[in-house]
């Protein structure tokens, strides 16, 4: 657990890094809603400023003035016990607040908090639930990036977000497998440091040997995926997959476009030519079990991941796996309002493991557990082999 002084170095730069991740907006930009998935900026940093408010402020903070009394139904997003909300659909509709309006409830509500910090004599409980509110809003950075680039990789013009953000870094090694002997291996988080609900409860798996390769799966490699005619394999697919590509027309990765008979990707940096060596990016998890199908492999189950990840290099890309997300043995879910933050999720959702090109500095564990469902292919996902 942080200091309190700590933990208002942590709350400064959490906020400042949001801020920052936006200064490369138009106004324009912040209020476009694309997608059910894809929230408008000026909504990210809308709804991290009202958890602070919600869950530390106005509880705990004597005679604390809301900044205005509509902020909680305009930003809640799925805390179903806080109250009502503006229907998820409809957060790109809202002209009203303004981006400029946005700003000033953020910097009403920092100054509030850096106070209430420096004055306040804490509890553990209560800098429990800060440290919570900093990692939320790390989480909204990554949901910012990723949904920004949707946002401008939607609009024909390909608009360059950000020309020094390196989307695609190349695993400069050679291909080898790791073996792994059969056995007890321990799994969960079980330091001190931050964790969420959904990574306690260190437990003990058994594990049959396997193999898993230290690098992941490249572009070049997707592409003779590609050139094969595995889109049209019924053979490769899940049935739920098939029918997934079939009604959406999916015949290559997200943000995959072939121009003059050459692939272009749209990155941060704008429209490029794809890079070979880099780590594929932006499929779901059908495409993933399609391809390891293809190869005659297989995806690697959370387990096996967190116990051969001190071998490999990882942190590029948000890696499938084969587990479905579920809860550890043991598991309680948190009282109260927070308690709908991971637990209310497990079920029809796959588990993600390591981090990507996207997720914020301080924020990423072994022991993560992020979670989609296998459509989605808007985040940096990629995928590790196993045998």
């Amino acid at each position: 657990m942080q200091s309190q002084e700590q933990l208002l170095d942590f709350f400064n730069e959490t906020r400042a890094q949001s801020e920052l991740i936006c200064s490369f907006l138009e106004t324009e930009d912040y209020v476009v809603q694309p997608i059910e998935n894809v929230s408008p900026p000026k909504w990210h940093l809308g709804h991290t400023t009202w958890f602070f408010e919600e869950f530390v402020l106005k509880p705990h903070l004597k005679n604390y003035q809301l900044f205005d009394k509509h902020s909680a139904y305009v930003f809640n997003s799925y805390y179903e016990s806080v109250g009502d909300k503006v229907i998820r659909t409809n957060r790109g509709n809202l002209s009203r607040p303004t981006v400029a309006w946005v700003y000033k409830y953020r910097n009403y509500v920092s100054k509030a908090m850096e106070q209430f910090l420096q004055e306040s004599s804490i509890s553990k409980e209560l800098c429990s639930i800060i440290e919570i509110g900093c990692h939320h809003e790390k989480q909204h950075q990554e949901l910012l990036l990723t949904d920004i680039k949707y946002i401008l990789g939607n609009n024909p013009l390909f608009p360059e977000y950000n020309d020094q953000f390196k989307e695609n870094p190349i695993q400069d090694f050679k291909q080898e497998w790791i073996s792994i002997s059969k056995g007890i291996y321990e799994i969960g988080h079980k330091s001190d440091g931050f964790c969420y609900d959904n990574e306690q409860g260190a437990h003990k798996v058994y594990l049959n040997d396997f193999k898993i390769s230290n690098k992941l799966v490249t572009n070049a490699e997707f592409i003779e995926f590609i050139a094969s005619g595995a889109y049209k394999d019924v053979l490769l697919w899940h049935a739920e997959g098939w029918d997934w590509i079939n009604s959406n027309k999916i015949e290559a990765p997200f943000y995959w476009h072939k121009i003059d008979g050459e692939w272009h990707q749209y990155t941060l940096n704008g429209l490029t030519k794809l890079i070979p060596e880099a780590p594929v990016s932006h499929i779901s998890y059908y495409e993933a079990f399609a391809f390891a199908q293809w190869k005659g492999l297989r995806l690697p189950t959370e387990f096996e991941w967190e116990t051969a990840q001190k071998y490999f290099k990882w942190g590029d890309r948000w890696e499938w796996t084969e587990s479905a997300y579920l809860p550890y043995p043991n598991y309680t879910r948190p009282e109260g309002a927070l308690g709908e933050y991971n637990g209310k999720f497990m079920v029809n959702q796959k588990v993600l493991r390591g981090a990507s090109v996207a997720t914020s500095q301080k924020h990423t564990r072994h022991t993560y557990r992020n979670f989609f469902h296998p459509h989605l292919r808007w985040q940096f996902t990629g995928l590790r082999l196993a045998k």
